[in-house]
């Protein structure tokens, strides 16, 4: 990681672009939390005037009364929307994982929609730049997952707008699951993808503002002219449910915020033969496989981990591994969300899972590696660690991480 040397470098010509939009005085007394977009709103969308506006969304960028802020500015003569860029599982959210809605005019407001999906550097820019637009606004609810695939669309297009000499605004939403603490290994360089673009804590505690401002100073190749909406009202420590605003699943296999409360741990399991419950009304919560009986929940709850609970459990799910088929495991059971450590316990899951079932495997491509970010994870539990060593291994390359981190954080 590159520390800060980006963004001093680039504070004498985009100092003001680094400049959030602040909170005002009024707001920030109260505890209603506002979105980046419902104060870009109430600002008259001061941000955005005199600009030819393309947004990058999906069904996760609505008011607190589930209007779409694309339907929204389309119908205010005070902003400029010519154009709509959707990400993995598309602007209106029709396609499952790995896919997305390609290029189409949107038959609600007639404007062109844009596919973003695998699609970064100047392929992207092109796409920027045929469009028409001068600003590029991101406005999409991120689940606090380094390997959720929204956190690098919003990578790849501010490196894209860069390189189309565009603006870029971010429009901020919460960390449904708080933003106290970054958890979990830090992604190797060599082992980047579309879900883990540069060296990011797996549970990265930050909202897509800091994320943002974090990418400018760290990571892009140089920094795009940026300025980012914050919330009003939001706390480091607050969950979703604190929040006010509907919940509305930003993929089909996030139905609810409880989901992402356990995503960054059990994701993990997408690196595994089992299960990692899709197809089932718990995705992520429930995993399982043939051959797995009340065994592995009883290991689980053996080791003590705080804030959590394992029910034997028995599932078949509708698609995805074991489809039609009848599947033992776990379902887990949050009871204490401040004490809970998501990355932490999906290790755990790991190791236990592999003693009490003897059909264990990792995926053949070792997909683990780039979910974890490194091989650390893999080969420390098939060389017989326990959950403790392996979360032990990443924590001097997590400490740099949260030093880091701490310089791009807005919110107390």
């Amino acid at each position: 990681m590159r520390l800060s040397r980006r963004a001093l470098l680039a504070a004498g010509t985009a100092a003001a672009a680094l400049t959030p939009v602040p909170a005002s005085a009024e707001e920030s007394g109260g505890r209603k939390l506002r979105t980046g977009f419902e104060r870009l709103a109430a600002g008259g969308y001061a941000v955005l005037d005199g600009q030819r506006v393309g947004v990058v969304t999906n069904p996760t960028g609505v008011t607190r009364d589930v209007r779409h802020i694309v339907d929204v500015m389309h119908a205010d003569d005070r902003v400029d929307l010519i154009a709509v860029f959707g990400p993995e599982h598309g602007f209106r959210g029709t396609a499952q994982a790995g896919g997305s809605e390609g290029r189409y005019d949107d038959p609600a407001t007639g404007l062109p929609v844009y596919d973003t999906y695998l699609k970064s550097g100047r392929p992207l820019a092109d796409i920027f730049t045929a469009s028409g637009v001068d600003t590029v606004v991101f406005d999409i609810q991120d689940v606090g997952a380094r390997f959720y695939t929204y956190i690098w669309t919003l990578y790849d297009c501010m490196e894209a707008a860069r390189l189309a000499g565009k603006r870029f605004v971010v429009l901020d939403r919460p960390n449904p699951v708080t933003g106290r603490a970054a958890q979990g290994p830090v992604l190797h360089k060599e082992f980047a993808t579309f879900v883990g673009r540069e060296p990011i804590a797996q549970a990265h505690g930050m909202t897509v503002a800091e994320l943002a401002r974090l990418f400018n100073g760290e990571f892009l190749t140089a920094p795009v002219p940026l300025e980012t909406v914050l919330m009003s009202g939001w706390r480091r420590s607050d969950f979703y449910d604190t929040s006010g605003l509907p919940w509305v699943p930003p993929s089909p296999n996030m139905p609810t915020a409880d989901t992402a409360l356990v995503y960054s741990g059990t994701c993990l399991f997408e690196g595994t033969n089992l299960s990692e419950g899709r197809g089932t009304t718990r995705p992520f919560e429930l995993l399982g496989a043939e051959g797995i009986d009340r065994h592995w929940a009883e290991a689980a709850a053996g080791l003590g981990l705080p804030g959590v609970d394992f029910r034997e459990a028995y599932f078949a799910p509708t698609f995805s591994k074991f489809q039609g088929k009848t599947i033992g495991g776990v379902q887990i059971h949050v009871h204490d969300r401040a004490a809970f450590d998501p990355v932490r316990t999906g290790v755990a899951l790991l190791v236990t899972a592999k003693k009490v079932w003897s059909g264990f495997a990792w995926r053949t491509d070792n997909w683990i590696d780039r979910l974890t970010g490194s091989t650390s994870v893999r080969t420390l539990i098939d060389a017989g660690a326990t959950a403790d060593e392996v979360v032990a291994a990443w924590q001097d390359e997590l400490a740099a991480f949260r030093r880091v981190r701490g310089e791009y954080l807005l919110y107390r």
